[in-house]
């Protein structure tokens, strides 16, 4: 988190090119500051005190496509789902008091899962600070903790700096959210506007500079490992380093394993890449995690879900962490060499190092793991011969008939366990998924801000009936916009992941799990989305060629099995190379 320090105390630099003009409004300045950036979609909700911007963007129109959500919360959502496809940062902008309050979860998420959005709300004036006033709310208080950097704008010419600043810190070094809490009288007052540019903060250094000697002693455990095993995590994805990863593991012959949020920094079907790593992962790579004797991470931040229990965790190894942010270093795992910088530079320099190796026997260990999860796991949730609907071989049959060239979306719960397990990826940037967090309700506005920020490919979102309903308002948005979102909703009438605990863990008493449900085919109509519900196999193949070839939105709802469950699993509070095979 950055100091929530003011423009005059002299912790930035900035530059701007003089311009003489006559004074615009506040309102005015944000938009201009906006269009400098680069920014061209916003998702956002009015309201009271952020009307005054609201009146200046109807100016703007042109330059600045803003996307009406139908909750605050929406937008944080398809702001960080427009971030993770696009690269660039996400902006939402509402007003205050709710408004604010609404994005709070949002804002969360995109800390934790370290996805760049600014967030502009609304603010009483500043002689109402402090009093209660309507719709007032401490937004910078709430949010420190949970952001880069938090700041209240309470001088309408602090608007061009406080724009320039927040997106560099949103964006330079590890991404995060960014919080400007917008004074009505700031919105209002007159200013001169200069076109400002951050490119410097006295406090805050976001590329670590690389260590010769690091640099060195990784390549020489590299070298000399005989089991080495590479963690992938987003911060590949991040970092655009993509290819530097794969020249890395291949010149160096070394299987990979990837996080949740990196699955798709690695083609799934790179011969190098043996699957997910973590709970709900692979049998190979969560396995070998604990015979290798080099762990190297890219980029992730050992997770609890992906370590499972650390005092068993990889105590065999060697451990090289490569990774932008000081503060993951011995956080969870203690580890023998830190590879601290931009890991598209630092795995580069790196590789130049390495000595080329194949580890044949090494990658032959995989194998059998990857029989036996075929066997026992795989096989029975692609080809569930005499049952009904599986999750699993909708994943498949969807990713298959977009190429596995689509982006995946999930929310979260078993839908999103089995749709990064079963969807394959051949495209960078092709997962979009609260990891962190766990945020139900994520998926359909993620989905919608995705279709933004990367409108030449296919969207598909993949859903529980739990969590489409925590934000199922948003089909208003896809409505209007006509969002080409490929909704697939995977129906057992079950909050299912907490059942799945309670299957496992708590005697099958299903507390509050099971799920009264409405007519989707209903409420899609109700929304003008073509959609169809399907429940048997001889139906999937046709219904996914339909949703495709339908020319914008689509809601597909499979009836899945009621109890089916997503494997392997490692328990809570297990090792991670003890996974259970079946309920």
């Amino acid at each position: 988190m950055i100091n929530s320090d003011t423009k005059n105390n002299a912790s930035s630099s900035f530059s701007g090119t003089d311009c003489s003009e006559a004074q615009i409004t506040g309102a005015e300045a944000l938009m201009r500051s906006l269009e400098y950036q680069g920014v061209k979609t916003i998702f956002g909700y009015p309201g009271g005190s952020i009307m005054p911007v609201f009146d200046a963007l109807y100016d703007h129109r042109k330059t600045l496509n803003h996307i009406l959500v139908r909750h605050e919360q929406g937008a944080a959502h398809a702001a960080q789902g427009f971030a993770r496809v696009s690269g660039e940062v996400g902006v939402c902008l509402v007003t205050s008091g709710p408004g604010a309050t609404n994005t709070i979860t949002g804002i969360a998420d995109a800390m934790i899962d370290s996805t760049p959005i600014v967030v502009i709300a609304g603010q009483v004036g500043t002689n109402f600070l402090g009093t209660d006033a309507f719709q007032e709310v401490d937004l910078v208080g709430i949010t420190q903790p949970i952001t880069k950097w938090s700041y209240q704008v309470r001088r309408a010419e602090d608007v061009a700096w406080a724009v320039a600043r927040a997106f560099y810190v949103a964006k330079n070094g590890r991404p995060g959210p960014v919080v400007l809490d917008f004074a009505k009288n700031a919105q209002v007052d007159k200013t001169e506007y200069v076109p400002t540019k951050v490119d410097y903060i006295r406090s805050y250094l976001p590329v670590p500079e690389m260590n010769s000697e690091a640099i060195r002693q990784a390549a020489e455990l590299i070298n000399g490992a005989v089991r080495p095993l590479v963690l992938v995590g987003q911060g590949v994805e991040l970092g655009e380093a993509q290819q530097e990863l794969r020249t890395f593991i291949e010149k160096a012959g070394m299987p990979a394993g990837c996080t949740l949020l990196g699955l798709s920094a690695l083609p799934t079907a790179h011969p190098l890449n043996k699957g997910m790593l973590g709970m709900h992962g692979n049998l190979g790579p969560n396995i070998n995690t604990g015979k290798c004797d080099v762990l190297i991470a890219v980029g992730m931040r050992f997770d609890d879900r992906v370590t499972g229990k650390l005092s068993t965790y990889a105590t065999q190894a060697k451990i090289i962490h490569f990774d932008i942010d000081p503060a993951e270093i011995d956080k969870n795992v203690k580890v023998d060499v830190a590879v601290l910088g931009d890991c598209k530079e630092t795995l580069a320099v790196v590789t130049e190092l390495l000595k080329p190796a194949e580890h044949k026997e090494w990658l032959e260990t995989f194998l059998p793991y990857e029989k036996v999860e075929e066997e026992k796991v795989i096989r029975p949730e692609l080809h569930p011969a005499g049952k009904a609907l599986s999750m699993g071989e909708v994943v498949r049959a969807v990713s298959e008939a977009t190429g596995n060239e689509a982006i995946l979306v999930t929310d979260v719960g078993q839908n999103q366990m089995m749709a990064a397990r079963y969807f394959k990826y051949s495209k960078k940037r092709s997962i979009v998924t609260s990891g962190g967090l766990g945020t139900m309700g994520f998926g359909l506005p993620a989905a919608i801000g995705a279709t933004f920020g990367s409108p030449d490919r296919t969207v598909c979102v993949f859903m529980g009936d739990g969590g489409l309903q925590m934000n199922i308002q948003e089909l208003g948005t896809v409505m209007e916009q006509k969002a080409p979102v490929k909704i697939i909703l995977l129906n057992n009438n079950f909050l299912g992941n907490v059942r799945q605990w309670q299957a496992m863990f708590f005697n099958r008493r299903y507390s509050f799990t099971p799920m009264m449900n409405p007519d989707y085919m209903k409420i899609a109509s109700a929304y003008a989305i073509p959609a169809r519900r399907i429940m048997k196999r001889d139906e999937l193949a046709a219904a996914i060629d339909e949703m495709i070839a339908t020319d914008g939105p689509f809601l597909l709802e499979a009836c899945v099995e009621e109890e089916g469950n997503v494997m392997p699993m490692t328990p809570p509070g297990g090792s991670v190379n003890q996974m259970l095979l079946e309920c």
